[in-house]
């Protein structure tokens, strides 16, 4: 099925910065006319439900300032590094804020994390076989990575909080319900680590 070709026909910056820039662009509209939408550009993300032996996941407490207050989330950083394998990016982020690394990493999920305005793309990671990172090499945590909590919860408690409103977070919720349907599985709709990024 094939539908309206939706053809950008102006943008105009309207701001940017490290992590995202905002535009206005002018999109051809079915019938004939054009209507502007505005768009967080953004540089996308990765994250990782690290998995340990016990079946209990990592997860980290963080203060938000958007939001104004803490959220539960999975270990997570931008895409920033330009070239970076983005399963080596998810460990990167692991070993940073929870101090661990993984024996094995597998793809998990693909998300767009807000496509009413944001361009934003999550790759979420299944890491196993964990190991805690020595303590002379682990990363200092500066701003609100100082006051973050980690903590190991078994999934399905995990998930059993995601149903009661208490994870809100996306990328938490999505990876976690994803773990646990994949764990459910036998692991068998686990994608390859290097998996080409959908569409």
């Amino acid at each position: 099925m094939t539908g309206h070709r939706y053809e950008l026909r102006n943008r105009t910056e309207r701001y940017t910065g490290r992590v995202f820039r905002v535009v206005t662009d002018e999109v051809a509209m079915p019938g004939g006319g054009t209507a502007s939408r505005d768009v967080v550009r953004h540089v996308g993300a990765v994250a990782v439900v690290a998995l340990d032996d016990a079946g209990r996941v990592v997860l980290v407490r963080q203060y938000r300032h958007p939001v104004g207050g803490y959220l539960w989330e999975l270990p997570a950083g931008l895409m920033d590094v330009d070239g970076e394998d983005l399963a080596v990016a998810a460990l990167r982020e692991l070993a940073e804020e929870a101090d661990l690394t993984a024996g094995r990493v597998d793809l998990l999920v693909d998300l767009h994390s807000s496509p009413g305005f944001s361009d934003e793309r999550v790759r979420i990671f299944l890491a196993r076989d964990l190991v805690e990172v020595p303590v002379g090499r682990r990363h200092e945590r500066h701003d609100e990575e100082a006051d973050m909590q980690v903590v190991r919860l078994d999934l399905d408690e995990a998930v059993a909080r995601v149903l009661a409103g208490e994870v809100t977070n996306a990328s938490c919720v999505a990876g976690l319900l994803a773990a646990a349907r994949a764990r459910d599985a036998g692991w068998a709709p686990l994608r390859p680590a290097d998996s080409p990024l959908p569409g």
